[in-house]
């Protein structure tokens, strides 16, 4: 596995409120982000997996849809967390 619990434990408390909050919107996007860098970096090696390329539009749009919704809840944690994590819409 690509990332152990250390490495989620970080991501949580870097982005979430906590490490054991893994429920936060921020946590998660963070979370959905890392998946989504390192299924990229394997499809630029093998072109023709397509299982890996139907999870990651998957994931992509997960992320979109909590994204939304934390726009929708709170606009200042939005911009907070697409300026953390380098995103654009």
């Amino acid at each position: 596995m690509y990332l152990t619990k250390e490495a989620k434990e970080k991501i949580f408390k870097k982005h979430g409120k906590d490490a054991k909050n893994t429920g936060s919107a921020e946590g998660q996007i963070a979370l959905f982000t890392a998946r989504i860098n390192h299924l990229t970096e394997h499809l630029k090696e093998n072109r023709k997996d397509f299982n890996t390329e139907r999870s990651l539009v998957k994931l992509v749009g997960k992320r979109r849809s909590l994204l939304d919704y934390l726009t929708k809840k709170d606009v200042l944690r939005y911009r907070a967390i697409v300026k953390e994590l380098g995103l654009r819409k």
